[in-house]
């Protein structure tokens, strides 16, 4: 299992994010992921730097490690605007970027509302969504999907892409693996080296092939655990 962390990325500001990820890549991090949101969750009044640019400066500063989108929304662009964004990036970092996708839900509704986005039906949006992660996908740019409903699940069968699940219980990184289909996860793993490395073992055991920890006191805590699950779990954790 690889092992990424999410950016300082609610800063009116884009160096903290730029220094995270030289800081992540040369502490052995496997990536760094940006979100695509117009502000931080429930707080409209604090900045959120916009994915693209930063992941733009981020693929010009940075060699070796993996960046992604954890997710680019669906519909915060037009469809061939967020593909051209995805591929452009991709070919900007040399291929190391990956390209997590996602429809956005009612917590994200009122993003778009404020600045007068339509936030289309659910089923509309999962049909964009498709069609933008077979295109992207057909263009050799590794994608994965958000959300781990069924009608998600099955979308990512169909396409040939993984599942990312955010904050999903490992059982159900097992349930889905079970059946076929790539998992990755996201979330939270505490703030010591014990607990992050506690909860990336039960990630890493239940089958996800990454794990992207939620923006952390310390990047040196989260390399020390993801070590740690390398010398623990066959393969080195991969």
């Amino acid at each position: 299992m690889r092992v990424g962390i999410t950016l300082p990325q609610f800063r009116d500001e884009a160096d903290s994010a730029l220094d995270a990820a030289s800081r992540a890549e040369a502490l052995g991090v496997d990536g760094v992921f940006c979100f695509d949101h117009l502000w931080p969750m429930g707080q409209p009044g604090r900045p959120a730097l916009s994915s693209g640019p930063l992941l733009g400066a981020l693929a010009a500063s940075t060699s070796t490690i993996c960046l992604g989108t954890l997710v680019a929304r669906i519909g915060l662009v037009p469809d061939d605007v967020l593909v051209e964004v995805l591929t452009g990036i991709s070919e900007l970092s040399g291929g190391r970027f990956i390209a997590g996708i996602g429809t956005g839900d009612r917590l994200s509704r009122h993003e778009n509302e404020a600045y007068g986005i339509p936030f289309d039906p659910a089923d509309e949006r999962r049909a964009r969504l498709e069609a933008v992660a077979s295109e992207v996908l057909s263009r050799g740019v590794p994608v994965w999907v958000g959300g781990g409903v069924p009608e998600t699940v099955a979308l990512a069968r169909t396409v040939g892409t993984a599942v990312n699940l955010w904050e999903g219980e490992p059982l159900r990184v097992t349930e889905l693996t079970a059946t076929g289909v790539e998992v990755t996860w996201a979330g939270p793993v505490g703030q010591t080296t014990a607990e992050a490395t506690a909860r990336l073992l039960e990630v890493a055991e239940a089958g996800a092939t990454w794990a992207v920890c939620a923006w952390p006191d310390s990047i040196e805590v989260i390399a020390e655990a993801a070590q740690a699950v390398r010398r623990t779990t066959p393969s080195g954790g991969r």
